[in-house]
C-alpha cells in the first residue's frame, strides 16, 4: 500500500514539474522575444505532446492525457508569444531608427588577412583562408608558435593597415543616413590596438561620430538592437539580435542568424534597394560631416 501511494506521488510530482517546465521559459520569451529558442525544437516538442495526449486518451490514461494536454497549451503559449513578439520586431524595425552595434576585426576589417600575410612571413608557411574552416589562425598553428602568433595582433601596426571587408564602407555609410549607428570592439583584449583601431575608424569609417566608437570587454554592455559579429560568443548575453557575420572560423556555428556579406546587410536593413534619397543626400552630408570636422579640429587646436 505504502509502495503504492509513493508510487503515485512520484508520477503526480514527475507530472507537475514537466507541465510548468514552460511557465519560465514564456516569462523569458516574453520579455526577450525568444531569439535563443528554435521553432524546430518548439514545433517537435508540441507534437509529441500532442501525440502523447492522444495516446493517453485512447489508452484511457486520463492522468497522462491531462498533463500532456497542460504542456501542448503552456508549449504553445511559447511558440505564439515568440511569433508575435518577432513579427512585433519586424514592424518597429520597419518604423523606427535602429540601433546597429557593428563589430571591428573580420567584420568590418580584414584582420584575418593580415594575420595570416603575417603568419606565412614569420613561419615560411603557406596557409591559406580555406585551411581555417572552422577554426582560429590561433588554434590551428602548432602549439609552439602560439605566443608568437598572438604577440602578431599585439604589434600596434598589425591593425594601421588592416582593408576594409567587401562593401562595408558603402553599406555602413547608408546605415549611418537611416539608423542609429555603433562600431563596437571588445578591444580590451588587445589593449594595445586602441589607438591603431581608432585611426582605422577615423580614416576608412570618418561619417561615423567619434562617440559612437565603443572599445569595451564586455559586448553585453551595448543597448542595442542588433549586434553584428563574427564571433557567436558575444551574443549569449546580449540583449538584442545577434546576427552572424561569416568568417571560416564560425562555419559550424548555427545557433544565430548568419549574413554572409555586406550586400545581404543592406537588403536587410535598407531594403532590396537602396533608398534614391539615401543616394541623393549622401553628397551633401558628406560634405557637410567634413566641413564639420575641420571645424571641430580648428576649436581643438585654439583651446
Amino acid at each position: 500500500m505504502h509502495d503504492r501511494i509513493a508510487v503515485t506521488t512520484l508520477g503526480i510530482a514527475a507530472t507537475i514539474a514537466s507541465t510548468i517546465a514552460f511557465a519560465p521559459q514564456i516569462r523569458k520569451t516574453w520579455k526577450t522575444g525568444g531569439k535563443d529558442l528554435s521553432y524546430s525544437m518548439l514545433s517537435l516538442y508540441v507534437a509529441g505532446v500532442i501525440l502523447w495526449l492522444c495516446y493517453g486518451l485512447a489508452i484511457r490514461a486520463m492522468a497522462l492525457a491531462l498533463a500532456n494536454g497542460a504542456s501542448m497549451v503552456l508549449a504553445g503559449t511559447c511558440l505564439v508569444v515568440k511569433l508575435v513578439k518577432e513579427e512585433e520586431m519586424r514592424i518597429r524595425s520597419e518604423n523606427k531608427r535602429l540601433r546597429i552595434a557593428i563589430d571591428m576585426d573580420e567584420t568590418i576589417a580584414d584582420s584575418l588577412k593580415e594575420h595570416i600575410r603575417r603568419y606565412n612571413l614569420e613561419f615560411a608557411e603557406d596557409v591559406t583562408v580555406e585551411d581555417l574552416k572552422g577554426t582560429h589562425l590561433q588554434d590551428f598553428a602548432p602549439a609552439e608558435r602560439s605566443e608568437v602568433v598572438r604577440r602578431m595582433i599585439r604589434d600596434e601596426s598589425f591593425f594601421d593597415g588592416l582593408e576594409v571587408i567587401g562593401e562595408a564602407e558603402d553599406v555602413v555609410r547608408d546605415l549611418v543616413h537611416k539608423h542609429e549607428v555603433f562600431i563596437v570592439s571588445a578591444a580590451m583584449e588587445v589593449p594595445e590596438s586602441f589607438a591603431a583601431k581608432y585611426r582605422w575608424l577615423r580614416r576608412h569609417f570618418p561619417f561615423v561620430p567619434e562617440k559612437n566608437f565603443v572599445f569595451c570587454g564586455d559586448k553585453r554592455i551595448i543597448d542595442a538592437e542588433y549586434l553584428i559579429d563574427d564571433e557567436a560568443r558575444h551574443f549569449a548575453e546580449f540583449r538584442g539580435n545577434g546576427i552572424l557575420f561569416s568568417a571560416p572560423h564560425n562555419l559550424h556555428e548555427v545557433r544565430y542568424e548568419r549574413i554572409a556579406s555586406w550586400k545581404e546587410i543592406r537588403r536587410k536593413f535598407l531594403g532590396p534597394q537602396t533608398d534614391d534619397s539615401i543616394l541623393r543626400q549622401r553628397p551633401i552630408r558628406d560634405y557637410e560631416s567634413a566641413i564639420g570636422d575641420r571645424a571641430e579640429r580648428r576649436f581643438s587646436r585654439h583651446v
